[in-house]
């Protein structure tokens, strides 16, 4: 099987994105590496959902919340929050 299915997707970080998981404690930034990493491969995992009002993806990794951007026609994602669950996690990507 070839073609562009079996491509990955790229990962990027946005500055904001990189500087909430610079300021979270190592144990929490460590569990939010693999499920980052591995939206390369699957965009939407399991549990993955879109958030009303806008074209934005949620994943819940415990107690954390990673919002991304999937672009699926240059099969790119923006990592746009990484930040634990607050009442403000989700007023950032409006």
């Amino acid at each position: 099987m070839s073609g562009r299915a079996s491509e990955p997707y790229r990962v990027d970080l946005a500055p904001a994105a990189q500087r909430q998981i610079r300021r979270l404690p190592p144990g929490d930034a460590a569990r939010l590496r693999a499920p980052i990493l591995s939206l390369a491969i699957e965009p939407r995992p399991p549990g993955c959902v879109r958030l009303t009002d806008s074209g934005f993806w949620r994943l819940r990794v415990g107690d954390l919340r990673i919002v991304s951007a999937i672009d699926d026609a240059t099969r790119s994602i923006v990592v746009l929050v990484a930040a634990r669950r607050s009442e403000s996690t989700y007023r950032r990507t409006r």
